[in-house]
């Protein structure tokens, strides 16, 4: 299975998709994580931090390098989940293009629904103890800005292929775990 978590920052996406992970043995791809972790003094890695460090995107040809080389893993041959990503309909168009190649598709997109004054609560929370640069207020509503503005249509994508559910990202952790897997085993 190739499944795809869709929400705006502080969904729940690492959360649930740690736990589906090890429920369906898949390997989690984390775009955010990835790229986070590329910062550093080289070029591309200051490149990095400016887009991530402001609350925008990296540039799609830069995300789909590091998503490409990260398939290239043995351990993500039978699916694997992508948090974070795609971001954009230009990536979403590239995966789908990459994956068909390999005759492979993506077989479902969730996508978690949360209220933004309860996903402005969880980043301000989450800032405090994993002191992430990224979760201030002023990145938080530009963060939740170009999610609308850009990967909201990637929703619109993937309904068109019949593959999205949405799930109720106001539930306890433990409610919307369930729910993902009754999406995923239904």
């Amino acid at each position: 299975m190739r499944i795809v978590f869709i929400g705006p920052p502080g969904a729940g996406k690492g959360t649930q998709c740690g736990r589906v992970s090890r429920q369906y043995n898949l390997p989690h791809i984390s775009s955010g994580e990835m790229l986070r972790a590329s910062k550093g003094d080289s070029a591309i890695g200051k490149l990095i931090a400016s887009y991530i460090d402001g609350g925008n995107l990296a540039p799609d040809d830069l995300v789909m390098r590091f998503i490409i080389d990260r398939l290239q893993s043995p351990d993500c041959e039978h699916g694997c989940l992508f948090d974070g990503f795609p971001r954009t309909l230009n990536q979403a168009e590239l995966i789908d293009a990459h994956l068909a190649k390999q005759e492979q598709k993506i077989d479902a997109v969730l996508n978690l629904e949360v209220q933004e004054d309860v996903l402005v609560e969880r980043l301000l929370a989450r800032a405090k103890v994993e002191h992430r640069a990224d979760d201030t207020l002023e990145t938080i509503t530009a963060r939740l800005r170009v999610f609308r503005e850009r990967t909201a249509p990637v929703l619109g994508h993937y309904q068109a292929q019949g593959v999205v559910r949405s799930i109720d990202g106001m539930q306890s952790p433990d409610d919307v775990f369930q729910s993902i897997c009754r999406a995923l085993d239904a």
